[in-house]
């Protein structure tokens, strides 16, 4: 794996091409430790992608046949690999944005599901694949393709393991758009773009409300979002916000 930081984003590339960016648990660990090491204060986005054709084939079965562990040792390893991969990306406090070069399988897939937003090639396929080699969604994926593609059509991902297109995955809302190979970098550079001239602080309080609020009735919800609130109108990207409003300007939020 690759990190790069580059004018306030963070960026990880996969870098095993010639298995198709499989994820070893070392990697696992490294992509969380990646996305839990960025702040408001650095940071305005992480985005995920993949060297070579493919974006991420999921967990590496040569290493799943080579595996000898007990039962509890295999859930604290889960647990402590692609399990951090969704603590680290859903408590974030900048974005993530998923950069999806090529297919997208499995973990790969799921690492879709979790990213904030996920742009893909229109030529990329997507395969909730666990199924495939005897496993269920992990990496987030009983969680978040419910609430993504709606529950008949995580079944059908999760049950069947097929392929689907990417023009279909944007279709379901498991991305946020298929494009052309060609304008990739050009979509995601404009979110980019876009979030960092949004209050990064601001992004992260409202991400940890919406994600907080999903299992939330919706009074726990509603004093959730007051509290939170109440800290977003006590920063100075709040302050910043509403004199750049009154003074009829670009705002010039804090870094």
């Amino acid at each position: 794996m690759r990190i790069t930081d580059e004018d306030g984003v963070r960026w990880v590339t996969f870098d095993r091409p010639d298995v198709k960016n499989a994820m070893t648990t070392d990697v696992a660990r490294d992509l969380a430790d990646a996305v839990d090491g960025v702040d408001v204060e650095s940071h305005d986005a992480v985005v995920l992608t993949g060297e070579g054709d493919a974006f991420c084939a999921g967990g590496d079965v040569q290493w799943m046949a080579e595996r000898d562990e007990r039962t509890r040792e295999g859930y604290e390893r889960v647990l402590d690999t692609f399990g951090r991969i969704v603590e680290a990306a859903l408590s974030s406090s900048v974005p993530i944005v998923a950069r999806v070069n090529g297919d997208a399988v499995g973990a790969g897939l799921a690492l879709a599901a979790v990213a904030d937003f996920a742009y893909a090639t229109a030529d990329a396929r997507f395969s909730c694949a666990f199924v495939r080699v005897g496993l269920i969604p992990d990496t987030g994926g009983t969680h978040l393709l419910p609430r993504l593609v709606g529950l008949r059509a995580a079944k059908r991902l999760a049950f069947t393991g097929e392929f689907v297109s990417a023009d279909e995955a944007a279709t379901l809302g498991l991305v946020n758009d298929a494009v052309p190979a060609d304008e990739l970098d050009e979509t995601v550079e404009a979110i980019l773009s876009t979030l960092a001239a949004r209050p990064t602080r601001t992004i992260g309080l409202t991400k940890e409300a919406i994600h907080g609020n999903l299992a939330r009735g919706w009074r726990d919800a509603n004093e959730r979002e007051a509290a939170l609130q109440t800290q977003a109108m006590d920063t100075p990207e709040h302050d910043e916000g509403v004199a750049a409003f009154l003074e009829k300007r670009d705002p010039d939020y804090p870094s």
